[in-house]
Protein backbone atom coordinates (compact mmCIF):
# COMPACT_ATOMS: atom_id res chain seq x y z
CA UNK A 1 0.00 0.00 0.00
CA UNK A 2 1.18 3.52 -0.78
CA UNK A 3 0.32 6.17 1.79
CA UNK A 4 0.66 9.93 1.33
CA UNK A 5 0.66 12.11 4.43
CA UNK A 6 0.45 15.91 4.59
CA UNK A 7 1.64 17.97 7.54
CA UNK A 8 1.24 21.71 8.16
CA UNK A 9 1.22 23.94 11.21
CA UNK A 10 3.49 23.22 14.15
CA UNK A 11 5.76 20.23 14.90
CA UNK A 12 3.06 18.85 17.19
CA UNK A 13 0.97 18.00 14.12
CA UNK A 14 3.80 15.88 12.74
CA UNK A 15 4.53 14.23 16.09
CA UNK A 16 0.90 13.14 16.29
CA UNK A 17 1.34 11.38 12.96
CA UNK A 18 4.61 9.60 13.80
CA UNK A 19 3.19 6.50 15.57
CA UNK A 20 0.80 5.88 12.67
CA UNK A 21 3.44 6.36 9.98
CA UNK A 22 5.90 4.12 11.84
CA UNK A 23 3.34 1.33 12.02
CA UNK A 24 2.70 1.61 8.29
CA UNK A 25 6.38 1.73 7.36
CA UNK A 26 7.16 -1.12 9.75
CA UNK A 27 4.55 -3.26 8.01
CA UNK A 28 6.31 -2.69 4.68
CA UNK A 29 4.07 0.01 3.23
CA UNK A 30 5.53 2.97 1.35
CA UNK A 31 4.96 6.31 3.07
CA UNK A 32 5.52 9.75 1.55
CA UNK A 33 5.24 12.80 3.82
CA UNK A 34 4.63 16.11 2.04
CA UNK A 35 5.33 18.97 4.39
CA UNK A 36 7.11 22.29 4.91
CA UNK A 37 10.86 22.80 5.20
CA UNK A 38 10.52 23.65 8.90
CA UNK A 39 8.77 20.35 9.72
CA UNK A 40 11.15 17.99 7.91
CA UNK A 41 13.21 17.33 11.10
CA UNK A 42 10.14 15.82 12.80
CA UNK A 43 10.36 12.82 10.45
CA UNK A 44 14.13 12.53 9.95
CA UNK A 45 14.60 9.48 12.24
CA UNK A 46 11.86 7.40 10.61
CA UNK A 47 11.73 5.13 7.60
CA UNK A 48 9.53 7.40 5.51
CA UNK A 49 10.17 9.51 2.43
CA UNK A 50 9.86 13.24 3.13
CA UNK A 51 9.39 15.99 0.57
CA UNK A 52 9.56 19.62 1.69
CA UNK A 53 7.28 21.00 -1.03
CA UNK A 54 4.64 23.03 0.82
CA UNK A 55 4.91 26.69 1.76
CA UNK A 56 4.99 27.60 5.43
CA UNK A 57 1.43 27.71 6.74
CA UNK A 58 0.61 30.89 8.63
CA UNK A 59 -3.04 30.65 9.70
CA UNK A 60 -3.17 34.25 10.91
CA UNK A 61 -1.87 35.67 7.64
CA UNK A 62 -4.30 33.53 5.65
CA UNK A 63 -7.16 34.53 7.94
CA UNK A 64 -6.37 38.25 7.92
CA UNK A 65 -9.10 39.17 5.36
CA UNK A 66 -11.69 37.39 7.48
CA UNK A 67 -10.37 38.63 10.81
CA UNK A 68 -10.72 42.15 9.46
CA UNK A 69 -14.50 41.62 9.51
CA UNK A 70 -14.30 41.62 13.30
CA UNK A 71 -12.48 44.92 13.26
CA UNK A 72 -13.18 48.14 14.78
CA UNK A 73 -10.34 47.12 17.05
CA UNK A 74 -7.55 44.57 17.05
CA UNK A 75 -8.73 41.01 17.61
CA UNK A 76 -7.40 39.67 20.91
CA UNK A 77 -6.64 35.96 20.56
CA UNK A 78 -6.29 35.70 24.33
CA UNK A 79 -10.09 36.07 24.48
CA UNK A 80 -11.46 33.76 21.75
CA UNK A 81 -15.04 34.25 20.60
CA UNK A 82 -17.46 32.07 18.67
CA UNK A 83 -17.42 34.65 15.87
CA UNK A 84 -13.65 34.40 15.61
CA UNK A 85 -13.82 30.60 15.56
CA UNK A 86 -16.32 30.72 12.69
CA UNK A 87 -14.12 33.06 10.67
CA UNK A 88 -11.10 30.86 11.22
CA UNK A 89 -13.11 27.89 9.97
CA UNK A 90 -13.98 29.80 6.81
CA UNK A 91 -10.41 30.63 5.85
CA UNK A 92 -9.07 27.06 5.82
CA UNK A 93 -11.09 26.30 2.67
CA UNK A 94 -10.81 29.78 1.18
CA UNK A 95 -9.02 30.86 -2.02
CA UNK A 96 -5.67 30.48 -0.22
CA UNK A 97 -6.00 26.71 -0.65
CA UNK A 98 -5.07 26.95 -4.36
CA UNK A 99 -1.27 27.37 -3.96
CA UNK A 100 -1.17 24.23 -1.80
CA UNK A 101 -3.36 22.34 -4.24
CA UNK A 102 -1.15 23.37 -7.17
CA UNK A 103 1.81 21.72 -5.41
CA UNK A 104 0.09 18.73 -3.82
CA UNK A 105 -2.02 17.53 -6.75
CA UNK A 106 0.83 16.76 -9.20
CA UNK A 107 2.91 15.20 -6.42
CA UNK A 108 0.01 12.97 -5.48
CA UNK A 109 -0.64 11.98 -9.08
CA UNK A 110 3.00 10.97 -9.48
CA UNK A 111 3.08 9.01 -6.21
CA UNK A 112 -0.26 7.26 -6.75
CA UNK A 113 -1.35 6.73 -3.13
CA UNK A 114 -3.95 4.21 -2.05
CA UNK A 115 -4.92 6.40 0.91
CA UNK A 116 -4.15 9.95 2.12
CA UNK A 117 -3.57 10.86 5.76
CA UNK A 118 -3.84 14.60 6.08
CA UNK A 119 -3.25 17.40 8.50
CA UNK A 120 -6.61 18.45 9.93
CA UNK A 121 -6.27 21.96 8.49
CA UNK A 122 -5.24 20.80 5.01
CA UNK A 123 -8.20 21.25 2.67
CA UNK A 124 -5.95 20.89 -0.40
CA UNK A 125 -5.63 17.20 0.52
CA UNK A 126 -9.43 16.91 0.71
CA UNK A 127 -9.75 18.28 -2.81
CA UNK A 128 -6.83 16.22 -4.11
CA UNK A 129 -8.44 13.05 -2.74
CA UNK A 130 -11.76 13.89 -4.43
CA UNK A 131 -10.08 14.67 -7.75
CA UNK A 132 -8.17 11.38 -7.73
CA UNK A 133 -10.83 9.21 -6.11
CA UNK A 134 -8.60 8.31 -3.16
CA UNK A 135 -9.86 7.96 0.46
CA UNK A 136 -8.51 10.49 2.97
CA UNK A 137 -8.60 10.78 6.76
CA UNK A 138 -7.49 13.61 9.07
CA UNK A 139 -4.89 12.71 11.68
CA UNK A 140 -5.11 13.76 15.37
CA UNK A 141 -4.86 17.51 15.96
CA UNK A 142 -6.54 20.24 17.91
CA UNK A 143 -7.71 21.76 14.64
CA UNK A 144 -9.57 18.58 13.68
CA UNK A 145 -11.28 18.70 17.06
CA UNK A 146 -12.49 22.29 16.74
CA UNK A 147 -13.32 22.14 13.02
CA UNK A 148 -17.01 22.72 12.27
CA UNK A 149 -17.69 21.13 8.85
CA UNK A 150 -20.83 23.23 8.41
CA UNK A 151 -18.72 26.41 8.52
CA UNK A 152 -16.22 24.97 6.03
CA UNK A 153 -18.72 23.51 3.53
CA UNK A 154 -19.69 26.71 1.62
CA UNK A 155 -16.05 27.66 0.94
CA UNK A 156 -15.15 24.06 0.13
CA UNK A 157 -18.01 23.87 -2.37
CA UNK A 158 -16.70 27.03 -4.07
CA UNK A 159 -13.32 25.33 -4.49
CA UNK A 160 -15.06 22.18 -5.77
CA UNK A 161 -16.93 24.23 -8.37
CA UNK A 162 -13.66 25.81 -9.54
CA UNK A 163 -12.23 22.32 -10.06
CA UNK A 164 -15.31 20.83 -11.73
CA UNK A 165 -16.11 18.64 -8.74
CA UNK A 166 -19.70 18.13 -7.60
CA UNK A 167 -20.81 20.17 -4.59
CA UNK A 168 -21.44 18.34 -1.37
CA UNK A 169 -24.61 18.67 0.69
CA UNK A 170 -23.25 16.81 3.69
CA UNK A 171 -20.82 18.80 5.86
CA UNK A 172 -19.24 15.51 6.89
CA UNK A 173 -18.11 15.01 3.31
CA UNK A 174 -14.93 16.66 4.56
CA UNK A 175 -14.08 13.36 6.31
CA UNK A 176 -16.21 10.66 4.63
CA UNK A 177 -14.11 7.81 6.02
CA UNK A 178 -13.87 9.21 9.56
CA UNK A 179 -10.74 10.42 11.33
CA UNK A 180 -7.84 8.93 13.27
CA UNK A 181 -7.75 9.56 17.02
CA UNK A 182 -5.71 8.42 20.01
CA UNK A 183 -8.31 8.81 22.74
CA UNK A 184 -11.38 6.68 23.58
CA UNK A 185 -14.74 7.93 22.27
CA UNK A 186 -15.96 8.58 25.83
CA UNK A 187 -13.09 11.05 26.28
CA UNK A 188 -13.23 12.60 22.81
CA UNK A 189 -12.31 16.25 22.32
CA UNK A 190 -13.81 16.47 18.82
CA UNK A 191 -16.82 18.79 18.69
CA UNK A 192 -18.28 17.78 15.33
CA UNK A 193 -16.37 14.92 13.67
CA UNK A 194 -17.71 12.05 15.74
CA UNK A 195 -16.70 9.04 13.65
CA UNK A 196 -13.21 7.95 14.65
CA UNK A 197 -10.74 5.12 14.27
CA UNK A 198 -9.29 5.16 17.78
CA UNK A 199 -5.95 3.66 18.79
CA UNK A 200 -3.87 3.73 21.95
CA UNK A 201 -1.67 6.77 22.51
CA UNK A 202 1.97 5.76 22.87
CA UNK A 203 4.50 7.17 25.33
CA UNK A 204 7.28 6.42 22.85
CA UNK A 205 6.89 9.30 20.39
CA UNK A 206 10.47 10.46 19.82
CA UNK A 207 12.89 7.71 18.82
CA UNK A 208 15.67 7.28 21.36
CA UNK A 209 13.93 9.53 23.85
CA UNK A 210 15.50 9.42 27.31
CA UNK A 211 15.25 11.64 30.36
CA UNK A 212 18.33 13.71 31.22
CA UNK A 213 20.44 12.52 34.13
CA UNK A 214 19.37 15.42 36.34
CA UNK A 215 15.81 14.09 36.18
CA UNK A 216 16.94 10.81 37.77
CA UNK A 217 18.09 12.83 40.77
CA UNK A 218 14.82 14.67 41.41
CA UNK A 219 13.46 14.24 44.96
CA UNK A 220 10.76 11.59 45.28
CA UNK A 221 9.54 12.45 48.78
CA UNK A 222 7.37 15.34 47.55
CA UNK A 223 4.89 15.93 44.69
CA UNK A 224 6.40 16.46 41.24
CA UNK A 225 4.79 19.20 39.15
CA UNK A 226 5.67 19.68 35.49
CA UNK A 227 4.84 22.86 33.54
CA UNK A 228 5.22 23.56 29.81
CA UNK A 229 3.89 26.09 27.29
CA UNK A 230 4.23 24.00 24.11
CA UNK A 231 5.86 24.92 20.81
CA UNK A 232 3.01 26.37 18.72
CA UNK A 233 2.69 29.81 20.32
CA UNK A 234 6.43 30.68 20.40
CA UNK A 235 6.74 29.65 16.76
CA UNK A 236 3.63 31.56 15.70
CA UNK A 237 4.78 34.73 17.46
CA UNK A 238 8.18 34.45 15.80
CA UNK A 239 6.56 33.96 12.40
CA UNK A 240 4.17 36.89 12.73
CA UNK A 241 6.99 39.13 13.94
CA UNK A 242 8.56 38.72 10.50
CA UNK A 243 5.42 39.85 8.67
CA UNK A 244 5.82 43.09 6.67
CA UNK A 245 2.21 44.07 7.36
CA UNK A 246 0.93 43.97 10.94
CA UNK A 247 -1.91 41.49 11.36
CA UNK A 248 -5.20 42.48 13.01
CA UNK A 249 -4.58 40.16 15.96
CA UNK A 250 -2.95 40.34 19.35
CA UNK A 251 -1.28 37.09 20.37
CA UNK A 252 -0.67 36.02 23.97
CA UNK A 253 2.89 36.50 25.21
CA UNK A 254 4.58 33.16 26.08
CA UNK A 255 7.24 34.97 28.12
CA UNK A 256 4.51 36.50 30.26
CA UNK A 257 2.97 33.08 30.86
CA UNK A 258 6.36 31.64 31.74
CA UNK A 259 7.03 34.41 34.26
CA UNK A 260 3.71 33.64 35.95
CA UNK A 261 4.45 29.89 35.94
CA UNK A 262 7.90 30.44 37.43
CA UNK A 263 6.39 32.69 40.09
CA UNK A 264 3.89 29.96 40.93
CA UNK A 265 6.66 27.35 40.97
CA UNK A 266 8.62 29.41 43.46
CA UNK A 267 5.59 29.48 45.78
CA UNK A 268 5.15 25.68 45.65
CA UNK A 269 8.01 25.11 48.07
CA UNK A 270 6.61 21.76 49.23
CA UNK A 271 6.89 20.38 45.67
CA UNK A 272 9.52 19.79 43.03
CA UNK A 273 8.67 21.75 39.89
CA UNK A 274 10.13 21.22 36.40
CA UNK A 275 9.45 24.02 33.91
CA UNK A 276 10.04 23.59 30.17
CA UNK A 277 10.49 26.91 28.32
CA UNK A 278 10.36 25.71 24.66
CA UNK A 279 13.38 27.93 24.08
CA UNK A 280 11.69 31.16 25.22
CA UNK A 281 14.27 33.26 27.14
CA UNK A 282 13.40 33.68 30.82
CA UNK A 283 15.15 35.13 33.84
CA UNK A 284 15.90 32.31 36.29
CA UNK A 285 17.99 34.33 38.72
CA UNK A 286 16.83 33.95 42.31
CA UNK A 287 14.65 30.87 41.73
CA UNK A 288 14.65 28.49 44.71
CA UNK A 289 16.30 25.10 44.48
CA UNK A 290 13.07 23.12 44.13
CA UNK A 291 12.46 24.70 40.69
CA UNK A 292 14.26 23.14 37.71
CA UNK A 293 14.15 25.06 34.40
CA UNK A 294 14.97 23.33 31.12
CA UNK A 295 14.52 24.28 27.48
CA UNK A 296 13.06 20.89 26.53
CA UNK A 297 12.46 17.47 28.04
CA UNK A 298 10.96 14.22 26.62
CA UNK A 299 7.48 15.05 27.87
CA UNK A 300 5.73 11.66 27.45
CA UNK A 301 8.46 10.01 29.53
CA UNK A 302 8.53 12.61 32.29
CA UNK A 303 4.74 12.52 32.61
CA UNK A 304 4.96 8.90 33.76
CA UNK A 305 6.24 10.19 37.12
CA UNK A 306 4.40 13.52 37.40
CA UNK A 307 1.68 14.29 39.97
CA UNK A 308 0.31 17.39 38.19
CA UNK A 309 0.85 18.79 34.69
CA UNK A 310 0.48 22.56 34.18
CA UNK A 311 -0.03 22.83 30.43
CA UNK A 312 -1.04 25.23 27.66
CA UNK A 313 -3.69 22.67 26.66
CA UNK A 314 -2.44 21.53 23.26
CA UNK A 315 -4.08 18.31 22.15
CA UNK A 316 -0.80 16.37 22.04
CA UNK A 317 -0.04 17.31 25.63
CA UNK A 318 -3.53 16.41 26.80
CA UNK A 319 -3.37 12.98 25.16
CA UNK A 320 0.05 12.31 26.64
CA UNK A 321 -1.24 13.20 30.10
CA UNK A 322 -4.29 10.96 29.65
CA UNK A 323 -2.01 8.10 28.63
CA UNK A 324 -0.04 8.41 31.89
CA UNK A 325 -3.03 9.18 34.14
CA UNK A 326 -1.72 12.65 35.00
CA UNK A 327 -4.16 15.38 36.20
CA UNK A 328 -4.10 18.64 34.23
CA UNK A 329 -4.11 22.31 35.13
CA UNK A 330 -4.67 24.10 31.82
CA UNK A 331 -3.42 27.63 31.12
CA UNK A 332 -4.61 28.08 27.51
CA UNK A 333 -3.24 30.56 25.00
CA UNK A 334 -5.07 30.42 21.66
CA UNK A 335 -6.66 28.21 19.00
CA UNK A 336 -8.20 25.02 20.33
CA UNK A 337 -6.60 25.39 23.76
CA UNK A 338 -9.43 27.30 25.53
CA UNK A 339 -11.95 24.71 24.27
CA UNK A 340 -9.61 21.95 25.42
CA UNK A 341 -9.40 23.54 28.87
CA UNK A 342 -13.19 23.53 29.14
CA UNK A 343 -13.36 19.93 27.96
CA UNK A 344 -10.76 18.90 30.55
CA UNK A 345 -13.03 20.32 33.24
CA UNK A 346 -16.12 18.63 31.76
CA UNK A 347 -14.34 15.28 31.85
CA UNK A 348 -13.09 15.83 35.40
CA UNK A 349 -9.46 15.47 34.30
CA UNK A 350 -8.34 18.82 35.66
CA UNK A 351 -8.98 22.53 35.87
CA UNK A 352 -9.05 25.49 33.51
CA UNK A 353 -6.80 28.14 35.12
CA UNK A 354 -8.65 31.44 34.74
CA UNK A 355 -6.53 33.51 37.13
CA UNK A 356 -3.31 33.71 35.12
CA UNK A 357 -1.28 35.32 37.90
CA UNK A 358 1.46 33.43 39.75
CA UNK A 359 -0.76 33.25 42.83
CA UNK A 360 -3.74 32.02 40.78
CA UNK A 361 -1.67 29.24 39.20
CA UNK A 362 -0.15 28.22 42.53
CA UNK A 363 -3.58 28.12 44.22
CA UNK A 364 -4.96 25.75 41.55
CA UNK A 365 -1.91 23.50 41.91
CA UNK A 366 -2.32 23.29 45.67
CA UNK A 367 -6.04 22.52 45.40
CA UNK A 368 -5.36 19.72 42.93
CA UNK A 369 -2.56 18.14 44.88
CA UNK A 370 -4.83 18.00 47.94
CA UNK A 371 -7.80 16.53 46.04
CA UNK A 372 -7.72 12.83 45.04
CA UNK A 373 -10.69 13.28 42.65
CA UNK A 374 -8.81 14.46 39.53
CA UNK A 375 -6.16 11.78 40.00
CA UNK A 376 -8.86 9.08 40.16
CA UNK A 377 -10.59 10.44 37.06
CA UNK A 378 -7.27 10.69 35.21
CA UNK A 379 -6.65 7.05 36.06
CA UNK A 380 -10.05 6.16 34.58
CA UNK A 381 -9.06 7.90 31.36
CA UNK A 382 -5.75 6.06 31.39
CA UNK A 383 -7.47 2.69 31.75
CA UNK A 384 -9.86 3.55 28.91
CA UNK A 385 -6.86 4.57 26.82
CA UNK A 386 -5.12 1.27 27.56
CA UNK A 387 -8.22 -0.62 26.43
CA UNK A 388 -7.87 0.80 22.90
CA UNK A 389 -6.16 -1.30 20.20
CA UNK A 390 -2.50 -0.59 19.68
CA UNK A 391 -1.49 1.49 16.69
CA UNK A 392 -0.50 -1.54 14.60
CA UNK A 393 -4.19 -2.30 14.05
CA UNK A 394 -4.45 0.89 12.03
CA UNK A 395 -2.47 -0.79 9.25
CA UNK A 396 -5.22 -3.33 8.63
CA UNK A 397 -7.97 -0.74 9.05
CA UNK A 398 -6.37 1.61 6.50
CA UNK A 399 -5.82 -1.27 4.12
CA UNK A 400 -9.53 -2.01 4.33
CA UNK A 401 -10.43 1.64 3.70
CA UNK A 402 -8.09 1.73 0.72
CA UNK A 403 -9.82 -1.35 -0.67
Amino acid sequence: MRVLCTTLGSPSHGRAQLPLLRALAGAGHQVLVVTTEALVPVFRDDDVQVKAALAEFNPLAAAAPYLAELQGSTVDLTEPTEALDRLLMRHVAGPGVKPYLDVLLPLTRDFGPDVILRDGMDMSAVLTAELLGVPQLPTPSGFSNMLDPAEVLPQLNERRAELGLPAGDDPLSIAPHGRVDYVPPAFSFARHLSRAWSYRQTVDVERGGVLPQWAAGLPTDRPLVYAAIGTALPQLRERTADEDTPLPVRLPDPAESLRAILGAAAELDDCTVVVSTSGVPVDTEGLPGHVHVTERVPQPLLLESVDLFVTHGGFNSIREAMRTGTPLAVLPHFGDQPANARRVEELGLGRHITDRSARGIADVCREFLADPGPRARARSAQLAMLALPEIGQAVGDLTGIAG
